[in-house]
């Protein structure tokens, strides 16, 4: 399904909100972020980053970037909810890490650099076919992906695939600065709450270390 014409929010005042915003959140979570970073490869040595394959704006592939959270060792290609005892890899600090979504924060540079935005669609794991099928339905696949959005704050891990590309859609098909600045402000009342996290439950992995989210 094809997307009619973008308004000039939508093609230019919201990429420059998104610039703005992300050099801003780089700049002010700078020491939180190199604090977590050591945290990580104290409590195990390795890269304090991941990389995972994504499907962003029109169905391009991009590398997102995420604070890992669990051991080196977590079985490669594995996603959370298929591990045996999944919590036995989970480092110290990725509990809290995924509770209150602090490993996302390294896709401000994702952001920064274009490939994705502050609000929009979840971006797809690479083998997600069934999620990318359902958001062409919408047309919610020409958008770019965010890193919250309002399928994120309506159900975010426990909304079915069809549920969540439909609400995909809606966004896709009412985008504003308003309804971006809702999905913002609620977006931080569900992390400080926690709601709709499921283990697992998005069914994304990552190929290096077993990752998921």
């Amino acid at each position: 399904m094809a997307r009619g014409p973008q308004s000039f929010y939508a093609k230019v005042i919201k990429r420059t909100l998104d610039v703005a915003l992300a050099f801003f959140g780089l700049v002010v979570l700078a020491l939180p972020m190199i604090i977590i970073a050591l945290v990580i490869r104290i409590q195990d040595p390795g890269p304090a980053l991941f990389k995972q394959r994504r499907i962003g704006q029109n169905k391009r592939e991009f590398t997102i970037y995420k604070f890992r959270s669990m051991r080196m060792d977590t079985p490669h290609d594995t996603p959370t909810h298929l591990l045996e005892n999944p919590e036995q890899y989970l480092l110290s600090c990725g509990a809290a890490l995924r509770k209150y979504s602090l490993d996302e924060l390294p896709q401000l540079i994702n952001i920064f650099i274009g490939q994705m935005s502050i609000i929009g669609p979840r971006p797809a794991l690479w083998n997600q076919d069934d999620l990318v099928a359902e958001r062409d339905k919408y047309g919610a696949n020409a958008l770019k992906p965010g890193l919250t959005g309002w399928a994120q704050i309506n159900g975010r891990d426990e909304l079915e695939i069809e549920s969540k590309a439909a609400l995909d859609g809606e966004y896709a098909k009412n985008i504003s600065f308003a309804f971006d600045v809702k999905c913002f402000f609620k977006t931080i009342g569900k992390v400080f709450r926690h709601e709709g996290v499921v283990e697992g439950g998005t069914g994304t992995l990552n190929g290096k270390d077993g990752e998921t989210k």
